[in-house]
């Protein structure tokens, strides 16, 4: 059985639909990259995938709780330390290990820093070091490496070979290339919605979702 399954997905932004007939399956130890010009619904295709806004049709199928999601936002408590955020995170899991996330986004030398304090690199490395301490085996991802440089993509990527390794999937969106070459690539252009097609906000829609 696949970790997480589409079928048929149409998503919307502001009640217009963005991307439709989107179908695709991973298993255990698969990569998808999402493909395609800026503007075409990729973050809103992953925030669908992800639960955090409804879809317009189709259907979505993943094991409860198994999905992590980062985003632009790095979901960080400024006043808390490095430690103190991935304690707090790895809780909400209902999880309590965090060295190992530590040591893989190298943050051994930050771990009594407040997150405020730290650059936005910092603050991207501690940030996605939350998805190790979910123990969630679907990471669905949006510009994952944004405020990265070189060193802490290749960082990343090996993060992301080592979940892939351990049974876990990806699903992202990235116009970095992070050396996956088992990654497949699913390009949305050709599933760009009609303009003319227009939809009714789903129930319990939410604008600043979009």
């Amino acid at each position: 059985m696949s970790l997480l399954a589409v079928h048929d997905l149409a998503v919307a932004r502001g009640g217009m639909r963005t991307v439709e007939g989107v179908s695709f399956a991973l298993d255990a130890g698969q990569a998808l990259i999402l493909r395609g010009p800026n503007g075409i619904g990729k973050t809103t295709l992953l925030r669908t995938v992800a639960g955090l806004q409804p879809a317009v049709s189709g259907r979505i199928e993943a094991a409860p709780d198994a999905i992590a999601y980062a985003a632009h936002a790095d979901g960080l408590k400024t006043a808390l330390t490095v430690t103190e955020n991935l304690r707090f995170w790895a809780q909400v899991f209902g999880r309590t290990e965090i060295t190992p996330a530590i040591e893989a986004m190298n943050l051994r030398d930050l771990t009594q820093r407040p997150a405020g304090t730290l650059s936005a690199g910092q603050k991207r490395r501690l940030g996605l070091a939350r998805l190790l301490v979910t123990g969630r085996p679907v990471w669905v991802l949006d510009e994952p490496t944004v405020s990265l440089d070189a060193d802490s993509v290749a960082l990343f990527a090996t993060v992301v070979r080592a979940h892939l390794g351990q049974g876990g999937a990806a699903l992202m969106a990235t116009h970095i290339d992070l050396g996956l070459p088992e990654a497949e690539v699913l390009d949305l252009t050709p599933l760009r919605a009609s303009t003319a097609s227009k939809d009714v906000k789903p129930a319990g829609f939410n604008e600043a979702f979009a």
